[in-house]
């Protein structure tokens, strides 16, 4: 059975269309989600390493596919630029991880593929959406905050650092 799109227009329009497990976004006709294989791990995996001081390892990468999360790829120019792995269940999603390639970062691609992410977990009946973030990567704080999201608390130590651990501030965005 095939999914339905979520096309963005320059207006705010928002249309939908169907796909066969590929979601467009319509501002930019070579800019759309995937649905995430083992295929893609390498590549993700690139990214999450170009990015992150303490990235994952491919076993976890590995372990969100098989557990069945809804994992995406953001892909341009038919070129994964960003990825995103998102938990669904009892109406929460919970952005487990998000990536956006350095060379595609301060673009807007960000906000595009999050906002896409509430599309998703919308479609999955989530009523709210959460995820962690380090207090100090503040171009990600600065970004949730303009998307509506809200701190809603902390978890002490949550985060490997250079020298010892880090908070991470705990948002919350209401779908509805």
């Amino acid at each position: 059975m095939a999914k339905l799109a979520t096309y963005f227009s320059t207006s705010g329009a928002i249309k939908l269309v169907r796909l066969e497990n590929k979601r467009e976004i319509v501002q930019d006709s070579n800019l759309y989600l995937l649905p995430l294989t083992s295929e893609d791990i390498p590549s993700v995996l690139e990214i999450e390493k170009q990015v992150y001081d303490f990235p994952w390892s491919q076993q976890i990468f590995k372990d969100c596919l098989f557990a069945g999360y809804s994992n995406w790829g953001l892909i341009k120019d038919k070129q994964l630029i960003g990825y995103a792995l998102l938990s669904i269940a009892v109406e929460e999603a919970h952005i487990l991880n998000i990536c956006i390639s350095p060379r595609f970062q301060k673009m807007g691609y960000a906000t595009k593929f999050v906002q896409e992410l509430f599309n998703i977990a919308r479609e999955k009946q989530a009523a709210n959406m959460f995820l962690e973030v380090r207090p100090t990567n503040e171009a990600a704080v600065r970004l949730y905050g303009r998307l509506g999201f809200k701190e809603v608390g902390r978890r002490k130590g949550y985060y490997p650092a250079k020298e010892g651990r880090e908070d991470a501030l705990v948002l919350s965005y209401h779908l509805d």
